[in-house]
This record gives C-alpha cells, sequence and structure tokens, in this order.
C-alpha cells in the first residue's frame, strides 16, 4: 500500500464511524480523481459531502461558521499554497471564535506541493509560517505511525488544527516503523535510540532521516507539530549523544527548527552539530525537482570528526 492510499483508509474509517453531523468540502473531493485518490469514496453516517468551486477564503469561512453552529466539518485543500487566501479567517475569525472553546471540530486536511514540478503558485511549503501567524496546531503526516494515530486524534476533535500530507510521497511505498515513543498530542514521534547522535526531523523530512540513519546507529525523532513544542524528550536524548543532525525540508525563512536549536545550545553540550535545510532558490519558482541533495556519508564523516 502507498502513501495516499494508507491516509485515504484511515480518513474514510474515520469519518464513517462518526455518528454526530460533519460536513465534507473541497474541489472535486468526491469526483474526478478525487485528489488523485486522496478522498475517494468517503461515507458519512449523517451530514453532507460537498463538492465545491474552488474559493478558499469563502472555505475557510464556510468551516468556521459551520463550528459556530455546533457541526464538525472538514475542508480538503487542493494545494496549500491556496490557504494564503483565507489567512484572514484563520487569524481573525478563529480569534474569536477560539474565545468560546467551541465544542465543534473543523480540520483543514492540505496537500503540501513539496516534490517541485509545480511553479510559482504550486512551492509554498511554509506550513509553520501558516500556523505561527494565526497561532493553530498543524500536524504534518508522513508514515504510517503518525497517520494512524493523527487522524485518530486529530481529524475530528473539538476545535480548530490544519493537517497537512506530502505530495512528494503521494505514490511513494508507505513508511512502516517500529515506534519508540510518541507524545500525548502527537506532535513528536521517536523511531530509534541509539548512542550515534540525535537526528531530529521536522516538516515532512523523515524519510531523509531514516536513510541517514541506515549508515549508523542513532536516536531518531520527527516533530510532527508546524509549530514549536517541548523539546524535553529530545534534550534528554541529547545530553547523552552530544552529537545532533537537524534536518528542516520546509521553505520557510523561519524554520521551527530554530527553536528547537536555541533550546538545545541553551541546555546541552553539544559536540558536533550539523542543520541540513533548503537555502532560498530561484529555482522554486520553476519547475523543478524540489528535494533536499544529501551527502549522507559526509554527514556521518562529520559526525566522527574526520576531514572531508
Amino acid at each position: 500500500m502507498n502513501y495516499v492510499e494508507f491516509l485515504n483508509q484511515n480518513i474514510r474509517e474515520k469519518v464513517g464511524e462518526y455518528e454526530n453531523n460533519i460536513v465534507l468540502f473541497g474541489q472535486n473531493i468526491d469526483a474526478g480523481s478525487c485528489l488523485s485518490g486522496f478522498t475517494r469514496n468517503l461515507k458519512v453516517k449523517n451530514g453532507l459531502i460537498i463538492n465545491t468551486q474552488n474559493s478558499e477564503n469563502t472555505l475557510c469561512g464556510v468551516g468556521f461558521g459551520l463550528m459556530l453552529n455546533k457541526i464538525s466539518s472538514i475542508f480538503f485543500m487542493k494545494q496549500q499554497d491556496f490557504l494564503l487566501l483565507g489567512i484572514d479567517h484563520l487569524v481573525n475569525t478563529y480569534n474569536l471564535i477560539r474565545q468560546k472553546e467551541p465544542s465543534a471540530s473543523f480540520t483543514i486536511m492540505t496537500i503540501v506541493v513539496d516534490g517541485g514540478y509545480g511553479g510559482p503558485q504550486s512551492s509554498f511549503n511554509s506550513f509553520g509560517d501558516i500556523c505561527s501567524i494565526a497561532r493553530v496546531p498543524g500536524f504534518a503526516i508522513t508514515n504510517k505511525v503518525d497517520a494512524e494515530e493523527i487522524i485518530k486524534t486529530h481529524l475530528i476533535s473539538p476545535g480548530f488544527r490544519i493537517i497537512g500530507v506530502s505530495q512528494r510521497l503521494f505514490k511513494q511505498d508507505l513508511i512502516d516503523l517500529e515506534k519508540v515513543y510518541s507524545n500525548d498530542e502527537k506532535t513528536l514521534f521517536q523511531y530509534k535510540k541509539g548512542p550515534d547522535a540525535t537526528v531530529v526531523c521536522f516538516n515532512f523530512s523523515l524519510p531523509y532521516g531514516i536513510e541517514l540513519a541506515k549508515r549508523f546507529n542513532p536516536s531518531l525523532f520527527s516533530v510532527n507539530s508546524a509549530t514549536s513544542i517541548k523539546w524535553d524528550k529530545i534534550i534528554e536524548d541529547l545530553k547523552e549523544t552530544k552529537k545532533l543532525v537537524v534536518i528542516d525540508d520546509s521553505k520557510s525563512e523561519n524554520l521551527s527548527c530554530y527553536n528547537f536549536l536555541m533550546d538545545a545550545l541553551d541546555k546541552c553540550r553539544i559536540d558536533k552539530k550539523i542543520l541540513i535545510k533548503k537555502d532560498f532558490s530561484k529555482q522554486w519558482f520553476s519547475p523543478n525537482l524540489d528535494q533536499l541533495e544529501i551527502n549522507y556519508e559526509k554527514i556521518i564523516n562529520e559526525l566522527n570528526g574526520q576531514e572531508v
């Protein structure tokens, strides 16, 4: 099973068992390709499935309006770039609603265009920026474990959140890992415990961390939150290894990992620190392969203090 098939399966199961009224909406979610299979065969016990126009500002308002009327909803968004059109609702409308501690759920589940070849209006990949400006929780899904736990915990829970899925991973085989740890909020997952280094992956960068971890024996963490969390679990591990590799494939100028690095440098003695991130490039805005280029052997040599 590939990544998008597994996402679809878990979403169908979660919305299919929901007993209360719910509205699922978005452009072509029940027609055509169903967002490349992401929303195929959705069914609800009580509620509606609506194929909408491509009007993200209005549709964000619809979700908050349903929430005010105590009706839960999920807005499946074709690509995260379009969410910029709804930023006024994410900030100002929700600021009014959040004070009322809403009992209904509103989730925006959006495809993050992170594989390249999309052009200037399909290359945003700055999940943390949206969640930060709106001060709302955001969750990135990368594999079997976090998909199951995030969808189960957050897809239809009171309040508002954004869940991002990676277009780059859509047709790739589903990553299936053994979990060492996850917190109650499902913002932090650990998949390996090892003495060689502490590897921390942000945004949708976990596949790069897995590839690196094949070459030695580190601890491997994935930060699934789009904004800052409590770093204690990672700091505890870093105090033992004293070697740190941070991978972040977001295009934000203000990366989520910066907050972690500041905390880590304040609390730990770090003998070696390596940060792998995207550097700003005009190629982002034209159809190009848009992935991190990582020399894994070079990283291992640097961690071991060898000349490169």
